[in-house]
């Protein structure tokens, strides 16, 4: 006999529930706003220490704090603390904005600044609202959403134009390789969608790309 599936009726919690979201969003506010130009650092929870993964992912927030940058991660472990790692190595802004999951995921011991989520929604608004740049590393399901939310938000014009850095080429190439094959070849995305992707692999240069972009947005602004 086939399992009995109950369907999800409203309650009046639900009412409720809104509040509870509108308090996320005012603790992520209040708390982000004044923290300076930073970049977002995404990437899975499952990369151990030794993973080379993990390494770049340090060197990269330690690039990214001795020019100048905060830097924002999920707040767990893997890339996550990696990033918060090198961040607060470099004696930079650390910051992590910890989900809290049915296994309970806890906060990596290298956050500065700690916000807990409830909800993705609420979380994945400030990944980008206070965030100068995205910097994604190999994960799985979790940094895929959102790689592919951050290119829909900036396709879309709903978020500013900001850089987009994939690193770990090796991971990367294959999903490049058919958006190209397949979304582009069937005129799903145009051209210049994919190039909001840049592929690279050095922090130094990938830190220094994102510089570039402010210094020559701060001279086009300038020239008008």
């Amino acid at each position: 006999m086939a399992a009995r599936v109950s369907k999800k009726i409203p309650t009046s919690d639900d009412t409720w529930r809104v509040f509870r979201i509108m308090a996320e969003f005012v603790e992520g506010f209040e708390t982000l706003s004044s923290v300076g130009p930073c970049v977002t650092m995404f990437g899975s929870a499952r990369t151990p220490e030794n993973h080379r993964y993990y390494e770049l992912a340090r060197q990269t927030a330690t690039a990214a704090v001795k020019s100048g940058y905060g830097v924002i991660s999920g707040g767990g472990p893997g890339i996550m603390e990696a990033a918060n790692r090198g961040a607060s190595e470099a004696g930079g802004t650390s910051i992590g904005l910890n989900i809290q999951l049915p296994y309970e995921q806890m906060p990596n011991k290298y956050i500065k600044t700690l916000i807990n989520f409830r909800h993705f929604f609420s979380r994945k608004v400030m990944f980008l609202k206070y965030t100068s740049a995205v910097i994604v590393l190999p994960g799985g399901f979790g940094t895929m959403d959102e790689v592919f939310e951050t290119l829909t938000l900036i396709q879309t014009h709903k978020a500013s134009f900001l850089p987009l850095v994939l690193m770990g080429s090796d991971y990367w190439k294959g999903l490049i390789n058919w958006l190209r094959e397949m979304m582009l070849a069937t005129d799903y995305i145009e051209k210049e969608d994919l190039d909001l992707l840049k592929l690279i692999d050095d922090p130094q240069k990938a830190i220094a790309m994102i510089d570039r972009f402010y210094k020559k947005r701060e001279t086009d602004v300038n020239f008008v």
